[in-house]
């Protein structure tokens, strides 16, 4: 998974760190510091955290639709 936050969108309400502190930290008072490649494990902590903040400043690729290997039917 990957995950981008738009810093001149973000606000620092810290909604992220709270909910996913393992891929979201807050550094100083406003600097949001992330781990822009969070272990699988945190999947659902890290979409939570998307999902709560309050400007939408947090976008998470996941990838495994991309790189799953193709099903193949039985003939």
């Amino acid at each position: 998974m990957k995950v981008v936050v738009d810093l001149s969108r973000c606000e620092g309400y810290a909604q992220c760190a709270f909910l996913a502190p393992e891929a979201f930290g807050v550094h100083g008072e406003e600097a949001l510091m992330y781990d822009p490649n969070p272990d699988d494990a945190q999947r659902d902590q890290v979409l939570r955290a998307a999902a709560a903040c309050p400007v939408q400043a947090i976008l998470v690729d996941r990838m495994e639709a991309r790189h799953a290997p193709a099903e193949v039917s039985p003939s």
